[in-house]
C-alpha cells in the first residue's frame, strides 16, 4: 500500500480516525493524505437561529465563520504535529466544495480510504454508520477502512466468507493492502441461512486460498439468519479486531429502505471495518 486517504471533519475532528491513520501508515510506509472535508452549506451554527427583527447580523455571521476557520486549522495543525511526531510521511488536501464529491474523486487516487463510522459532515450527530458514510461506501473506488470513534491497537483479523467472488475479492484486497497483519490471529466466518454447514461453499479451493495468506486461520461455521447470527458473532470480538466483508452493493434507493448487512454490522461490532468493491 503506498497512499492512504483519511477523511476528516474539521469542525468535528476524529482523534481516533486520526491514531487509526499514522499507525497504518506507519506500518505500511505509505504517504497519508489528510483530507479535510467541507461543505460550502455546512458550518457550526444555525443560519436560521440568528433571525432577528433587523434580519441576520452580518457581523455575527463573520465572526462565526472566522471561529469555523480557526476550529479548522486547528484540527489541520493537529494532524501534521501527529505524522512529524511518528515520522510519517503526509500531505493535507483542504477540500470546501461538496464534501461526498470531493472525498469519491480522492478515492480515485488512493490505495485505501479510512473514515470514522459517525462521520456525518453536519451539525447533527448521526448513528453509526452516518448516511455520509453510506454514500461514500457505495461510490467509492477503492476499498475502505470504517473505523469506531476509539482506537484500539489491531490484534486480530475476523474475515467474513459467504462463498460468493465478493467476499474473496475483499480478502485479496486486504492482503495486498495490509500484509503486515498475517501474522495476526485469523478466523474465517461462514453462515448458513438453512441447514447445518459441514462445509464452506468451494470448501478446499478457499482453503488452499486462506491457507497460502493465513495459515494458521481458524474456521467458524454458524448456521441462523445472517445479520442476526453475525451480530451476535462480532458483539463477542474484543475491540482490537478488524472485519473483512465483501461488497457495499446495494442501491442508493434499496438502502433508504432496508439497510444492507454491512450497515447493521457496522452500526453494532464497534471495530474497524474493512469494506472492498468487487466490479
Amino acid at each position: 500500500m503506498k497512499k492512504i486517504s483519511a477523511a476528516f471533519d474539521g469542525l468535528k475532528f476524529s482523534k481516533g480516525t486520526l491514531e487509526y491513520a499514522v499507525n497504518l501508515s506507519a506500518q505500511s510506509h505509505a504517504l497519508l493524505s489528510g483530507v479535510f472535508l467541507g461543505d460550502i452549506l455546512y458550518h457550526s451554527f444555525n443560519l436560521y437561529e440568528m433571525l432577528g427583527s433587523q434580519g441576520i447580523s452580518q457581523a455575527k455571521v463573520k465572526h462565526l465563520m472566522e471561529k469555523d476557520e480557526a476550529t479548522r486549522a486547528e484540527a489541520v495543525q493537529l494532524f501534521k504535529k501527529s505524522c512529524k511526531k511518528a515520522q510519517v510521511n503526509y500531505t493535507i488536501h483542504l477540500d470546501d466544495c461538496f464534501a461526498i464529491d470531493d472525498l469519491l474523486k480522492e478515492s480515485i487516487y488512493s490505495d485505501l480510504v479510512l473514515i470514522g463510522a459517525d462521520e456525518a459532515m453536519n451539525r447533527f450527530p448521526a448513528d453509526a454508520p452516518a448516511p455520509f458514510v453510506r454514500e461514500v461506501l457505495a461510490g467509492t473506488s477503492c476499498p475502505v477502512l470504517v473505523l469506531p470513534q476509539t482506537y484500539h491497537e489491531i490484534g486480530r483479523v475476523v474475515i467474513l466468507y459467504d462463498g460468493h467472488p465478493s467476499s474473496v475479492f475483499a480478502v485479496k484486497m486486504f492482503n495486498y493492502l495490509m500484509p503486515f497483519l498475517r501474522g495476526l490471529p485469523t478466523e474465517i466466518v461462514y453462515v448458513s441461512e438453512t441447514t447445518s454447514p459441514v462445509s464452506l461453499p468451494d470448501d478446499v479451493l478457499i482453503k488452499e486460498f486462506i491457507r497460502c495468506h493465513y495459515p494458521d486461520a481458524i474456521y467458524t461455521l454458524l448456521t441462523g439468519e445472517k445479520v442476526e447470527v453475525l451480530t451476535a458473532h462480532l458483539q463477542k470480538t474484543s475491540p482490537g479486531t478488524l472485519v473483512v466483508m465483501g461488497a457495499y452493493n446495494r442501491g442508493a434507493i434499496s438502502r433508504i429502505f432496508k439497510p444492507s448487512m454491512a450497515d447493521k454490522l457496522i452500526s453494532v461490532a464497534g471495530t474497524p471495518v474493512f469494506i472492498a468493491h468487487h466490479q
